[in-house]
């Protein structure tokens, strides 16, 4: 597979751990305000929760490429059956 592939496979792969991420470390506000949604985090750690994607989803395209690079895994043989 060429980089165009695994960069495709890294950007989805990107995205779903993100959506996987997104919850942890929620608290919600003390004091709800008018206006606000009640469910709406006091401070989403956006920038800490890209950072740890990003490394994530490094290491899970890293461990996919390296079963393609190296062999370990027979992807066309599980394709065929």
């Amino acid at each position: 597979m060429g980089w165009a592939t695994w960069a495709a496979i890294y950007f989805t792969v990107w995205w779903t751990v993100l959506f996987a991420v997104l919850p942890f470390g929620v608290k919600r506000e003390a004091a709800e305000q008018v206006g606000h949604q009640p469910g709406a985090p006091a401070n989403p750690l956006l920038i800490k929760k890209f950072i740890w994607t990003s490394i994530i989803s490094a290491l899970l395209v890293l461990a996919a490429w390296a079963t393609s690079y190296y062999g370990w895994i027979d992807w066309r043989a599980l394709m065929r059956e």
